[in-house]
C-alpha cells in the first residue's frame, strides 16, 4: 500500500512510502535536507511500522517540537490507525 503524508513543522513538504508484507519500503521525503532524508529512508527500509515508531517517535530538531523522523512516525501512526 502506498501512502503520501503531508508533514507538519519540518522542512520537507511531503513523505511517501509503501508498506508491503508488514514492512516499510521506498521512503521518500520531498524538500528539506536530502542527505538526512536518504539516511533516514535507508534506516527505515525493511522495518515494521511499529519498530520505527518505537525508535523515532518524539525526536526533535533544534528548536522545533518535531523532526523528520518524528513526522515519519506520525505518518505511520496514521497508517496503522486506518488498518
Amino acid at each position: 500500500m502506498h501512502i503520501t503524508y503531508s508533514p507538519k513543522g519540518i522542512c520537507a513538504s511531503k513523505v511517501d512510502f509503501d508498506v508491503e508484507d508488514g514492512v516499510v519500503k521506498n521512503v521518500v521525503f520531498t524538500g528539506g535536507c536530502d542527505g538526512n532524508h536518504k539516511g533516514l529512508a535507508a534506516l527505515a527500509e525493511g522495518m515494521t511500522p511499529e519498530e520505527i515508531v518505537k525508535r523515532m517517535k518524539g525526536i526533535t530538531c533544534g528548536f522545533r517540537s518535531t523532526s523528520c523522523p518524528d513526522q515519519l512516525t506520525a505518518a505511520l501512526e496514521e497508517y496503522m490507525k486506518e488498518q
